[in-house]
């Protein structure tokens, strides 16, 4: 063994290269869409952290005739370097037809 694997194993850090994007912005939304069960609209932001990744997702909460009128969510979830699930927040509601005012 190397140093460099003595070295990791000791932090607890795995040395697997980090996924790409497309591949995270895939995960992300269809793994909150599973554990939600419901609709993921899209992944409105993506970062890398020390950890994995962080992102945000858009949920349809409520679906609602005409479909503008449908209740949003947005989702901040964290995942680890593997693309994986370890937590989620919702962030507001709002309705689908809705445009930030900034």
């Amino acid at each position: 063994m190397s140093g460099n694997d003595d070295e990791s194993q000791k932090d607890g850090k795995n040395t697997e290269e980090r996924l790409d994007l497309p591949t995270v912005v895939s995960r992300a939304g269809s793994q909150l869409s599973a554990l939600l069960q419901r609709e993921a609209g899209a992944v409105s932001a993506v970062r890398a952290t020390d950890d994995g990744w962080s992102a945000e997702v858009e949920v349809v909460e409520l679906e609602r005739v005409p479909d503008t009128m449908s209740v949003m969510a947005s989702y901040r979830i964290e995942l680890d370097h593997r693309g994986r699930l370890l937590g989620y927040e919702r962030l507001r509601r709002y309705a689908r037809g809705q445009i930030d005012r900034r």
